[in-house]
């Protein structure tokens, strides 16, 4: 893309930096004293800095013509895995050289050192972004600054629009978990499911292939485009994650990601419940990463979440509290299977619940095999 016309601050030659204002006020303090004092000393080192600043804003004062282009790949990313900014600029005016840009990335700036830029060449770099922390890390605005050799002064200017880079928790491949209906287990139905079980869930456009007793012609008119109705078989076994947020550790995140991914790839619905309550808009695998993506440290329990949790399917409670696990027992009557992903070590039993310990995500698909 090309660059967008400057902005006012941008059109300035060139600013000054405290290296340079301090050379400034040190020529003008010598001139001083060296006409107050008659020595020529003074005033012949005041003229060299003042040379010197004169010959750094000649260097910075003409205005680059770049086209600069950063991209940030992928945008969403699993925790620990390799994202990275690759920053590609052409030079469209005269050669350059002393370019520097400077990225934010959350909270932090990194800076890469551009090489010469002579007339029509183009460079590219790329500069590994961090990932070892889940949730959205920002990344920009992109700052490119030409600094003359001595630092005296320099021209900045931004480029592009700041974008997020997401960090996802880590997943393990597990198979759906049982609910005890096996009649279910093919996957979603329609047409075929049982009377007073197909319900509306949203509008789409229609593919080949769609039957064409399930056109919405009144959006289609209003939209320009043929929508059908998407219809869901609301018998579904519904999969429930609880998660333990009060002492939340990124294993416990990954292990309800895992669980939750599973249900969701297989077509099946999914509810995801934290101590502050049910995690909204998590209906499809991206969506539930992207919740549990941003899920912090919580101050309720998990008790009564759990309680008011709407009965049937599975329920599946991620804790490091092995506590958690004889309470969870209650409401197993009202669920068909009850599964305790305990994320710690040692023993815990409970009639009527499958509590599986883990220390590890690559301990969870061997502990889940085993329920």
């Amino acid at each position: 893309m090309r660059t967008p016309p400057p902005a006012p601050w941008q059109r300035l030659t060139a600013v000054l930096t405290p290296l340079g204002w301090g050379t400034l006020a040190g020529s003008l303090v010598l001139y001083a004293a060296g006409f107050a004092l008659g020595y020529p000393e003074p005033v012949v080192l005041a003229t060299g800095g003042l040379l010197t600043l004169a010959a750094a804003l000649a260097w910075t004062a003409p205005r680059p013509r770049l086209e600069v282009r950063r991209e940030v790949t992928p945008l969403k990313v699993p925790r620990g895995d390799a994202a990275v900014a690759v920053l590609n600029v052409t030079n469209l005016g005269r050669s350059l050289s002393g370019l520097r840009a400077q990225d934010r990335i959350g909270a932090a700036e990194h800076t890469v050192d551009l090489p010469r830029l002579p007339k029509g060449v183009a460079r590219t770099v790329s500069y590994p972004l961090p990932t070892d922390v889940r949730g959205e890390i920002p990344v920009g605005p992109l700052l490119l600054v030409r600094a003359d050799p001595f630092g005296l002064t320099r021209r900045v200017r931004s480029y592009g629009s700041p974008v997020t880079l997401l960090v996802r928790p880590r997943t393990v491949a597990l198979p759906v978990p049982p609910s005890g209906r096996a009649h279910h287990l093919e996957g979603p139905t329609s047409d075929n499911a049982p009377s007073g079980t197909v319900t509306f869930h949203t509008l789409r456009e229609y593919v080949v292939g769609d039957d064409l007793r399930h056109v919405h012609w009144r959006s289609s008119a209003r939209t320009g485009t043929l929508m059908v109705r998407q219809l869901i078989d609301a018998s579904l076994p519904t999969t429930t994650v609880v998660l333990d947020t009060r002492d939340l550790r990124e294993l416990a995140v990954d292990a309800a990601a895992s669980v939750a991914l599973a249900a969701a790839r297989a077509g099946f619905p999914v509810r995801l419940v934290t101590g502050d309550g049910p995690v909204p808009d998590a209906k499809d695998p991206e969506a539930v990463l992207d919740r549990l993506a941003l899920v912090r440290t919580g101050t309720g329990g998990v008790t009564e979440p759990t309680r008011l949790a709407r009965g049937g399917g599975s329920l599946v409670l991620v804790t490091p509290d092995p506590a958690e696990a004889g309470r969870v027992a209650g409401v197993r009557r009202r669920f068909d299977r009850v599964i305790c992903v305990y994320v710690g070590t040692g023993a815990v039993a409970v009639p009527g619940v499958a509590v599986l310990p883990i220390g590890s995500l690559d301990a969870l698909p061997l502990a889940w095999g085993s329920r």
